[in-house]
This record gives structure tokens, C-alpha cells and sequence, in this order.
């Protein structure tokens, strides 16, 4: 039997070229773009794998994994995001998601994330010190992350202006 794997993702592009990836390699595929529709997929169709988009639109990412696993937590969920924080992945596997992968990524790369037991013993551990631009990065996620998002909360916590962090935070964080 062929596994089922719901994508869920606020940009359609994203969403159609996962589908025909996915379901070029075999497997059932549903979309959803927000929780709510997510909802409606796991209560209509048998799911097996996940695969969530950080950010989506106005929703976190993080939120809807946390309703995913609330609503079963044998799904194996990964998370895929361009803007990629110790944090975000850390609050992630916390909540039991299995993955966490930075875009870009291929369908293959995923399908290998889902398909992977991971075990603390293959997880590669980098040596390398972050950058001063990284670090501050992985701060403000974290600083944004302890305010549940909230901008203005988080600036004032960080002694920055509003629109100081808000670039901040439209920047793709440096992956060094």
C-alpha cells in the first residue's frame, strides 16, 4: 500500500510541485495552505506523513504541528522552512516532529526525511562556530519565540524599534 502524505504549505507554487513529485514517486498526496484545512484533510483521509511549511501566512507552523500531534501523535510530521532557527527547530522536535529541513529542498529530500529513523548517534554535530550575524539570528528567533511571536513584544525585549526588528526578520537568516 502506497503511504499517504498531506502537504501543507500557504504558497501553491510549493504545494504543486511537491504533489506531482510525490505523487510522480507513488505516493497519495492531499494539500492543505492553513489549519484549518488541515483539519479537514486528516478528518477526511488517512495520512501517514506530513509535511509542513514553517510559516504560513498568518499562522505558525509550529501551532499546526502541535494540533497535528494533539490529533495523533503516531503521525510522522517534518517541517521545511526557509528561515531556519535553533530555536524554531528545537521548539519542533520538542513537540515531536521528526524533521526539520531548510529550503531549498527536493522532494527526494523529503521523502528521505519521512522515510528515516533517526537515532541521537547519526545526528551530525557541527563544530564550527556560528557567525556574529547567525548568532544574533538564532537570539532574535529566540527572543520572538519566548513572546509567541509577538513583534512588539519582542522589540521592546531586544531594546530595538519595531521596524529594526521587522527587517530583521525579512531577511533569510545567514546559514553559517
Amino acid at each position: 500500500m502506497n503511504k499517504s502524505v498531506l502537504i501543507i504549505d500557504d504558497d501553491e507554487v510549493m504545494r504543486y510541485a511537491l504533489n506531482r513529485s510525490l505523487t510522480g514517486m507513488g505516493y497519495q498526496v492531499a494539500e492543505a495552505a492553513n489549519l484549518e484545512e488541515t483539519q479537514d484533510q486528516l478528518a477526511a483521509n488517512a495520512i501517514d506523513w506530513v509535511v509542513l511549511d514553517l510559516r504560513l501566512g498568518h499562522e505558525s507552523g509550529l501551532e499546526v504541528a502541535r494540533s497535528i500531534l494533539a490529533h495523533d501523535p503516531g503521525l510522522i510530521v517534518i517541517i521545511i522552512t526557509g528561515y531556519a532557527s535553533v530555536s524554531t527547530a528545537v521548539e519542533a522536535i520538542r513537540l515531536g516532529v521528526k524533521d526539520y529541513l531548510i529550503k531549498p529542498v527536493s522532494a527526494e529530500e523529503i521523502v528521505q526525511a519521512l522515510k528515516m529513523d533517526r537515532g541521537l548517534e547519526q545526528v551530525p554535530v557541527n563544530t564550527t562556530p556560528m557567525s556574529p550575524k547567525r548568532l544574533e539570528w538564532e537570539h532574535i528567533q529566540r527572543v520572538l519565540l519566548d513572546h509567541n511571536g509577538n513583534i512588539t513584544q519582542a522589540a521592546k525585549a531586544l531594546k530595538m524599534h519595531r521596524r529594526t526588528l521587522q527587517r530583521k526578520l525579512n531577511k533569510k537568516p545567514v546559514r553559517e
